[in-house]
């Protein structure tokens, strides 16, 4: 699948949406802004498809016939590095929430107007793509910390020699945090580095990001000494935690 190198050529996305009229009308959208847009209607064959196209970025509707986007989500999201963002036609925090812990990206909630989803497609794809370089900027390609290593170039992370598998989402969160080791990172300039906007209050894919990290990190979640929480001002990776 997606193995997270720079992306060439148009960016290929694969639409999971068994609304087929709606499917084509995003299709038709996004293709005339140099997208290379792939359709499935059925849930149950996302994952195949998924594997076979290699898209750099995967839309997916929450109701699908044969296995819902959620199912499909959890499924692919230890192989598949790239975005994922969630469609769905009902306004319900618990999907949204139970979304963005599966490993997706962003949620949008239809009907959604074609610029802003052509606006946070892009914006996914800036942040995939900005990674590597922010990371060379900032410390080179590769980071470590006692027993943790991250690997910007190749987007790897391995903890007392395992590797652990992580998504989009909570690679550049984790880079973020680890090359700014030692100082805060609040709310506001995480969202504006990750995800293009500032922090309107109500937006909490920081937060559940971090809970995502700190379980997969061993962190402890009750009093994390990892990724500590600053009360009042944000988060803090810390570099001597890692032994």
């Amino acid at each position: 699948m997606n193995d997270g190198k720079m992306i060439a050529g148009p960016p290929r996305v694969l639409l999971v949406e068994d609304d087929v009229q709606l499917a084509g009308l995003v299709q038709e959208y996004l293709q005339r802004y140099e997208f290379e847009v792939h359709l499935e209607h059925r849930g149950d064959r996302a994952t195949e498809r998924v594997s076979s196209l290699k898209p750099d970025i995967l839309v997916l509707d929450l109701n699908l016939p044969g296995k819902d986007g959620l199912e499909i989500c959890r499924e692919i999201r230890s192989d598949f590095s790239g975005p994922i963002a969630m469609f769905t036609a009902r306004d319900e925090d618990v999907d949204e929430v139970v979304g963005l812990e599966l490993g997706a990206d962003d949620y949008l909630t239809k009907p959604v107007e074609p610029r802003v989803l052509l606006a946070r497609l892009r914006s996914l794809l800036r942040r995939y793509r900005a990674i590597g370089t922010t990371a060379q900027d900032v410390q080179g390609d590769q980071l470590a910390f006692g027993k943790l290593q991250i690997d910007a170039r190749g987007r790897t992370l391995s903890l007392n020699d395992e590797t652990i598998e992580l998504s989009t989402g909570e690679f550049d969160l984790l880079w973020l945090l680890a090359s700014t080791a030692g100082q805060v990172v609040d709310r506001d300039s995480a969202l504006k580095t990750l995800r293009g906007f500032a922090y309107d209050g109500l937006d909490r894919s920081v937060d559940i990001g971090i809970s995502r990290l700190r379980r997969k990190l061993n962190d402890n979640a009750h009093r994390p000494y990892r990724i500590k929480t600053v009360r009042g001002r944000g988060y803090l990776f810390v570099p001597d935690a890692w032994d």
